[in-house]
């Protein structure tokens, strides 16, 4: 009885490099044959990842123990109203004017300033005292003789049009007169935020931990050296502090009746007050490119407003740094049609340098 061998035939090495069709492979892997060579150091392929250290640069970090932080700001030290309207029964001519003011903390015999805050409103200037308040107006005595100037919107039934500014800068009694009625208490700024607790976690298995394997690293804090099985244990931890730190920028408080509240279990629901929202909430604000110097001029306006410092640190992303070199450019004279930022003598081995450090306009930046 005749019977056949089934499966494939083993291949048979050749003595020599031979060309014969039992050593050839057909399915060949390189890895399978040979050991590769490796290259032990990491290749930081995105360069530093992090984003940590920016509230420390800007100084807006502090320890805290307890569940809620409060805290109190000044207020403004003067009175100043703005966005305020003449009474419709004012007209042109009037030695004594009635101004709407809601709420306000005006006193009797206290000098003020009226003037129209509009840009290119009625241009309506004039000072007196006032003689006589109640909870949402005042009545001012004019010092000038010929009484309120006629301008644009005081009709004498829609002078509501005017859009005034009024700032307190003093008062005036007779001598041997009684004090001052009324008294202002310093207006309560008080704050409050949750602090929020952050939780992330590394695990690793016993058999992996006996697999030793170094690989040299460059951390993002600028530590170098070697590290194996906690490689990953590392980026956690640094993972862990950019979160620190982003959930204090980005972070916001929980509204009233959203699904954060009404998030069970161990899941926290009450958010907190990051440092934009603080910004968009108190600080300020603006919108659209910086594309002129008139633009950096109503930045300056504002941080006169503000008190602000001499000195001041700007945190751009790469487009408004774009804006701000281009603007300053256009103010040199070749800024539309060439670069003569400074003494440029054609060296070949200078690099033309199209950006700007620092500038100073009204302030340093």
């Amino acid at each position: 009885m005749a019977y056949t061998l089934g499966g494939s035939v083993s291949l048979t090495p050749a003595p020599s490099q031979v060309t014969l069709p039992g050593a050839y492979i057909t399915d060949f892997n390189f890895l399978n044959q040979y050991l590769p060579d490796t290259y032990e150091k990491e290749f930081e392929r995105y360069g530093n990842r992090s984003v940590s250290s920016f509230l420390r640069l800007v100084g807006a970090e502090m320890p805290c123990n307890s569940d809620l932080i409060k805290w109190s700001e000044q207020g403004r030290l003067h009175i100043k109203y703005e966005g305020v309207t003449l009474d419709d029964a004012v007209v042109a001519g009037n030695d004594s004017v009635l101004i709407n003011i809601t709420g306000h903390a005006i006193r009797k015999g206290q000098t003020i300033m009226v003037s129209d805050g509009t840009s290119g409103g009625s241009g309506l200037s004039f000072k007196g005292i006032v003689t006589a308040t109640t909870t949402n107006t005042i009545t001012v005595g004019l010092y000038n003789g010929s009484g309120l100037p006629a301008v644009s919107g005081l009709s004498g039934g829609d002078n509501t049009a005017t859009d005034l500014d009024v700032f307190v800068y003093g008062s005036e009694f007779k001598k041997g007169s009684n004090g001052m009625e009324g008294a202002l208490e310093a207006p309560a700024d008080d704050k409050d935020n949750n602090p929020i607790i952050i939780k992330d976690k590394y695990s690793v298995s016993g058999s992996d931990m006996a697999q030793i394997g170094w690989v040299e690293v460059t951390t993002e804090n600028g530590a170098s050296g070697y590290l194996w099985y906690l490689k990953s244990e590392h980026e956690t931890r640094l993972r862990f502090e950019d979160y620190l730190e982003t959930s204090m920028i980005e972070a916001v408080p929980a509204e009233s009746g959203s699904g954060a509240i009404a998030a069970g279990g161990d899941l926290g629901n009450k958010g907190s007050k990051g440092l934009f929202y603080a910004i968009e909430q108190d600080g300020n604000t603006t919108t659209g490119a910086l594309a002129t110097l008139a633009d950096i001029d109503a930045v300056v306006a504002r941080l006169d407003k503000q008190g602000a410092i001499e000195e001041n640190v700007l945190f751009v992303n790469r487009a408004l740094s774009f804006e701000i070199d281009d603007v300053l450019a256009a103010q040199n004279n070749f800024g539309s049609s060439g670069a003569s930022f400074g003494l440029f003598d054609n060296d070949r081995d200078m690099a033309l340098n199209l950006g700007f450090n620092s500038f100073r306009r009204g302030y340093d930046f």
